[in-house]
């Protein structure tokens, strides 16, 4: 029986994890597979997360089956290098994570009941800062151990979230609104000034008030900015057809004529 015959009919996830000992074996292995570290493996992992992510947003649930799959074998990736220093493998990957959705959920896996939702976010957010003090004492903050390498958008995102769960935060959405006129006002201060480095840093301060009006008002500011980024190259691609269509490209045509495209390729894109 050849090797290919004995992986099919093993159980997948058991597949999945033979393929990839076969894969970083030393001997018979894929040379790309064996010389793989966590690190150089991360780039990866991050685009197999926003990939899963656009499969998701644009509604394509076949292409999601397909990009899960390359997700999942992000992490059984990392579990065979755990498991060839001794560190972690599969199994204790999984038993972690499933005692931490245990411990997180007394309300469904003990007898604790929430009367709200607010409750039972806070109850989840203290018992994650629970888990934080108890990976290392010395993580006082509530902003200790977040994931420096988020995209910016998530990051503040996060920071905001967590802090306000423990009353740091307008207490009403107008009060974002105020410190974004503010931020812009500064900005604008700035501009005057002709002050590069204040100009960078209140920018920066504007785009973190419009991540804090984005929480507000429930919606997540990175997919936001995706979907609107998105809109615009839907609309630009139009723009360029409508342009074509004039013996134009946005090269040759004028303000005017780049300003008609757009509103023109706007209304066909609506």
């Amino acid at each position: 029986m050849s090797d290919t015959t004995v992986l099919t009919s093993l159980p997948q996830t058991h597949r999945l994890l033979t393929i990839m000992q076969a894969l970083r074996d030393p001997v018979s292995g894929c040379p790309w597979d064996r010389k793989q570290t966590y690190d150089t493996i991360v780039p990866y992992t991050l685009e197999e997360a926003y990939e899963v992510a656009d499969a998701i947003e644009r509604g394509d649930f076949e292409e999601l089956h397909g990009e899960l799959g390359d997700l999942l074998f992000q992490v059984i990736f990392y579990a065979q290098i755990g498991q060839e220093e001794g560190r972690f493998d599969f199994e204790s990957i999984a038993e972690k994570v499933s005692d931490k959705l245990v411990s997180r959920h007394p309300h469904v896996f003990g007898d604790k009941a929430f009367s709200t939702d607010e409750e039972l976010k806070k109850h989840w957010e203290q018992q994650k800062h629970r888990e934080r003090q108890g990976k290392d004492e010395s993580n006082t903050s509530l902003l200790d151990d977040l994931p420096k390498h988020f995209p910016a958008l998530s990051l503040a995102q996060k920071m905001q979230k967590r802090v306000g769960r423990h009353g740091f935060d307008w207490p009403e959405v107008s009060g974002v609104i105020d410190k974004l006129e503010e931020e812009i006002a500064e900005l604008k201060q700035a501009i005057a000034n002709n002050d590069q480095q204040n100009i960078e840093e209140e920018i920066g301060d504007l785009l973190f008030s419009c991540v804090n009006l984005s929480r507000h008002l429930k919606v997540d500011a990175e997919a936001a900015l995706r979907k609107s980024a998105r809109k615009f190259e839907a609309r630009f691609r139009k723009l360029e057809d409508h342009l074509v269509q004039q013996n134009l490209t946005v090269d040759t045509a004028t303000l005017e004529q780049l300003d008609e495209a757009w509103n023109a390729a706007k209304q066909l894109h609506k």
